[in-house]
């Protein structure tokens, strides 16, 4: 038989389907994968079920029906004060991932660079890869993950054709700033290249830190396209319904990839997310308000514990060095040992990156209830006061386990 697609085939499973399933299999809290453990806000849910009843279940509009575009734009001028046509600047995806999939799709042809920031999300190399292009990673390193602006001007190049950003940035929670989003509006300018630009935690931002997309710096607003996710934002992961914010001859471009992928996204669940961004503010800041508690539960349980625990600015999750409690493992079979051995499940950092990673670092998702995180932190500490734990650990690191 002749071979299936070479990259396709060569690609694991993603690790938090893996993750996840080795939590299921032995019983253990799932702090891998990033989705919260309550339902949403309950009006959307009436919403939704009110949708699905009123008679208009066939295919809604391809780029989304209106009332939920017009809600896009009007979200759009209400925090950020950006202008956006809801009938040409807008399209809505089924979720955030078909979004950077079809915007990837409508600007890259074969051969075109794509520079792309480390760690980083594990459906962005795959899919640049798939289209024929050619990615430009540039990394950042903790526990600081500041931006090295010579090796991100050092990537640009005449082939550039975009960027790809994720702010705030999952795993490392950092919050670009200003200055640093300033320079990189410089770059894309100097170059004509685009932003694509992932912001499915622009409303999950903590300690007084300020989202800012780069779509409103000067000159950047022709050449960024804008990803939001009603999943990140309402804690309805499963309803898989995203929006690209994008100038009009992106737009139309993006509803074409959309057309091929997946067509329409459920007409009841737009209209429902349509409801939810147009929630008070209070909403808005007890959202944030809520996961900056958490975080801080979760992070003061495990630098009790001896982790050493980086800063988070923003998204559902915390890096944590595991280094100072002495296990010598490296991270996926420090991950895979924690959640066999102590019932508790986390992500490795290096399933973010695509050469070799920063040793020694976990990725745990504080975005669950308080008890879930306090029962988390009870088994962790009992895994990490019994004796021989670290041992176990150390044994591992010959390479006989590992995430995939």
């Amino acid at each position: 038989m002749k071979p299936v697609n070479a990259l396709l085939a060569a690609t694991g499973t993603t690790i938090f389907t893996v993750m996840s399933a080795l939590a299921e299999a032995h019983g253990a809290i799932n702090l891998g994968q990033g989705f919260p453990d309550t339902e949403g806000p309950r009006d959307l849910l009436d919403a939704a079920a009110a949708a699905l009843m009123d008679g208009r279940n066939q295919y809604p509009p391809l780029a989304g029906v209106a009332e939920l575009r017009q809600a896009v734009a009007a979200a759009n001028a209400r925090f950020y004060g950006l202008t956006v046509d809801p009938v040409s600047e807008v399209v809505v995806t089924s979720g955030a991932t078909e979004a950077i999939t079809a915007c990837l799709a409508a600007l890259l042809d074969p051969g075109d660079e794509v520079v792309l920031i480390e760690p980083l999300y594990d459906t962005y190399l795959p899919t640049v890869k798939l289209l024929g292009a050619v990615p430009r990673l540039v990394r950042l390193e903790p526990p600081g993950w500041t931006l090295p602006h010579a090796e991100l001007a050092a990537a640009f190049g005449p082939r550039t054709k975009a960027l790809l950003l994720n702010t705030p940035m999952n795993p490392t929670g950092k919050v670009f700033t200003a200055g640093e989003l300033g320079f990189l509006a410089g770059l894309l300018a100097q170059h004509d290249a685009y932003a694509i630009c992932d912001e499915v935690y622009e409303h999950l931002v903590f300690d007084g830190a300020r989202h800012v997309p780069l779509m409103t710096l000067p000159g950047m607003r022709e050449r960024t396209l804008r990803i939001g996710s009603a999943g990140k934002t309402f804690a309805l992961t499963g309803w898989k319904v995203g929006y690209v914010t994008a100038p009009r001859a992106l737009a139309g471009v993006v509803a074409k990839a959309h057309q091929n992928l997946t067509f329409t996204t459920p007409p009841n669940l737009q209209r429902a997310v349509a409801v939810g961004l147009a929630k008070d503010d209070a909403y808005y800041a007890g959202l944030a308000a809520t996961l900056a508690e958490r975080r801080d539960l979760l992070a003061g349980g495990l630098r009790r514990l001896g982790f050493g625990v980086l800063p988070t600015q923003g998204s559902y999750f915390i890096t944590a060095d595991y280094a100072p409690l002495g296990f010598a493992a490296d991270d996926a079979a420090f991950c895979r040992q924690m959640t066999e051995q102590a019932r508790v499940t986390a992500i490795p950092l290096s399933a973010f990156y695509a050469g070799t990673a920063p040793a020694r670092y976990a990725r745990f998702a504080f975005c669950k209830r308080p008890a879930v995180l306090e029962a988390a932190l009870t088994r962790l500490s009992a895994w990490i006061g019994h004796a021989g734990a670290g041992a176990g650990l150390q044994a591992a690191e010959g390479g006989n386990i590992s995430a995939a």
